[in-house]
């Protein structure tokens, strides 16, 4: 199944439009869990517990890639084990000129076999089109980022078109959508700049929507405004809140609870 197949098979299966973000950090796990031993049954119980209210995970590699070849093989076993039905984004960010560019789309679409990534624009069309050439995969274009600088570029105005950086590259993502596999990355911390995004992409792209939780953006918006006119087409990303959500022995169960909590307070926002 293709990317788009499988995500809205699970959206009105699990009803959701949660995803939780697997981002393993040595320092966050429960005390009571060896650190060397203990990070695939970690990721292992977490997937267990929520998989009944997200639509898919996302998995960012640098968490993975700071472990050395131990955090690799713990991000294939983390992606094998997660049910083929759900949809998995492998967040990388990457990009570069053509030719490496097309490295980067066939390490993440061939040697992790993820059903989508991240990319960014800066490089242009050539950057991006060795990810789109995968048609069944599908690419998220960092538009609007969560963080507090994304301003220092994003926002500067393009002079031929009198509109800021961010909703040139939503343009192009309109534009490059031609085998329905291109989305935007739009943080909830700038829920107006979500609402200026989808009207220009649309109804039929998805929206990666990250920086609900601990960086505190307005989920109630980043729904309202992220959504399509049936209430569908966002990824709600929340990583940190839910996954280390609890620090006992019951750890998984307390981020199931939390994944549930989140889901329902998701749909209550719905169109």
């Amino acid at each position: 199944m293709s990317f788009v197949e499988k995500i809205c098979r699970m959206v009105k299966k699990n009803n959701s439009l949660l995803c939780v973000g697997l981002d393993i950090d040595i320092e966050k796990i429960p005390p009571h869990l060896d650190k060397n031993k203990d990070l695939f049954y970690f990721n292992k119980e977490i997937i267990d517990a929520t998989l009944d209210y997200i639509c898919c995970y996302k998995i960012n590699t640098a968490f993975y890639e700071v472990l050395g070849v131990d955090g690799i093989e713990l991000l294939k076993k983390t992606i094998e084990y997660i049910p083929k039905d759900i949809p998995i984004i492998l967040d990388g960010k990457r990009n570069d000129i053509g030719n490496t560019a097309r490295m980067y789309a066939r390490e993440m679409f061939e040697f992790y076999d993820a059903d989508a990534t991240t990319v960014n624009p800066y490089l242009g069309w050539d950057g991006i089109e060795p990810f789109l050439r995968y048609v069944n995969k599908y690419v998220f274009v960092l538009c609007r980022t969560s963080n507090p600088s994304a301003k220092d570029f994003q926002d500067l105005i393009i002079e031929d078109q009198n509109i800021p950086l961010y909703q040139t590259v939503a343009h192009k993502i309109k534009e490059w959508n031609k085998n329905h596999n291109c989305g935007a990355v739009v943080g909830a911390t700038y829920p107006e700049e979500i609402k200026l995004v989808r009207d220009i992409i649309e109804d039929e792209p998805f929206i990666l929507i990250p920086g609900v939780g601990k960086q505190g953006g307005d989920l109630e918006k980043a729904v309202r405004y992220g959504t399509n006119s049936e209430g569908e087409r966002a990824i709600i990303n929340v990583s940190r809140s839910i996954i280390y959500a609890g620090r006992g022995k019951d750890f998984a169960s307390t981020s199931g609870k939390e994944a549930r909590r989140i889901q329902e307070e998701i749909n209550s926002y719905r169109p």
